[in-house]
């Protein structure tokens, strides 16, 4: 009885561990298929992101070359007003304003007379407000037209869906 059992046994024995084993490469497989999943999402992930941060990147270059470009033309513009600012303070140039004068009024005694027959000039406790206007003005400028610049060259440029 014991060799009868035994020549059952084995062949059973043998047919239970290629079962295991076949359901054991099956799972494994199906790991294995899993893994390359999400192996490709990873992979697809990366590369997306990496077109992403090569678009970010290109974005910040063009928005970093329009704030240089209109900051040194603001600069330019501020050095040329305090140019302008110091030949004023050292009289080698005057600040003159297109004005009209008023025929004169006849007096009393029916002679005309005009006071002063040279031109126009600013006085001199207004000139700094005039600098300080023009700085501002030439500082809004640039300002505007960088953002114009910005809206051209990096925003109307994006890709709708990123």
């Amino acid at each position: 009885m014991k060799t009868i059992l035994m020549e059952f046994a084995w062949p059973l024995l043998k047919l239970l561990s290629s079962v295991l084993i076949m359901l054991a490469l099956y799972f494994q497989g199906g790991q294995l298929d899993d893994a390359r999943r999400e192996r490709d999402s990873a992979q697809s992930e990366v590369s997306g992101l990496r077109e992403a941060a090569r678009i970010s990147g290109e974005r910040l270059a063009a928005r970093d070359q329009v704030d240089q470009k209109h900051t040194e033309e603001l600069n330019h513009a501020r050095a040329e007003n305090d140019a302008l600012r110091r030949d004023v303070d050292d009289g080698r140039q005057r600040l003159r304003i297109r004005a009209t004068c008023r025929p004169p009024v006849p007096s009393a005694t029916g002679a005309a007379s005009v006071a002063d027959a040279g031109s126009a000039e600013l006085a001199a406790d207004a000139r700094s407000d005039y600098f300080t206007l023009r700085d501002q003005l030439a500082l809004s400028r640039q300002m505007i037209l960088g953002l114009q610049d910005y809206t051209r060259q990096v925003c109307l440029r994006m890709p709708a869906n990123p």
